[in-house]
């Protein structure tokens, strides 16, 4: 299965869990499953249409993923809020 890693303060939202297994073929399957195994992650990457929000990017393995990316069983999905700040 593919494994979601998430930073702070996301892991917070997903019970403190930095890495889930999480069953999907593509980077929408899989952020689906995050949020029905942790209710507490819903709306803060993606929005309300399924489309990962604009402030959330999303890399597989190391190139960037969208929504319809193919994931495979060995493939890391890096969960990373943009930071802002002056």
């Amino acid at each position: 299965m593919p494994v979601v890693r998430l930073r702070a303060p996301l892991s917070e939202l997903a019970g403190g869990n930095r890495e889930l297994e999480l069953e999907g073929a593509t980077v929408g399957d899989v952020l689906q499953a995050l949020e029905r195994e942790h209710p507490g992650v819903k709306g803060w990457i993606l929005d309300e249409h399924g489309a990962i929000r604009e402030h959330i990017n999303v890399f597989v393995n190391k190139d960037y993923g969208r929504e319809d990316t193919s994931v495979g069983a060995q493939d890391r999905l890096h969960v990373l809020p943009a930071i802002s700040g002056g």
